[in-house]
């Protein structure tokens, strides 16, 4: 799975934030918040990763439990795909 194409992630006030550019402003009318979290998974999955793969890559970069880190990954890889955003 990879985040799809006409997305970039910029920091504004503090936060970092991906907005739609191209084409793909004209079917996504909005921007994404991401916490720390929410953003090391944005930037692991611009390339394509299993689920695993992120687990794995979580569990490295941050200490939290493999529980933990499964939970907030499947919770991520979801919103993504409810909403169109990943391949």
């Amino acid at each position: 799975m990879k985040i799809k194409k006409g997305f970039i992630v910029r920091k504004v006030g503090g936060e970092n934030i991906a907005v739609p550019v191209g084409e793909r402003g004209k079917s996504f009318h909005g921007m994404i918040k991401l916490n720390e979290t929410g953003n090391f998974l944005w930037e692991f999955f611009l390339k394509d990763h299993t689920e695993e793969e992120a687990v794995r890559a979580l569990l490295k970069e941050y200490d939290v439990s493999e529980e933990t880190a499964q939970k907030d990954v499947q919770a991520f890889v979801n919103v993504l795909l409810e909403n169109g955003f990943a391949e």
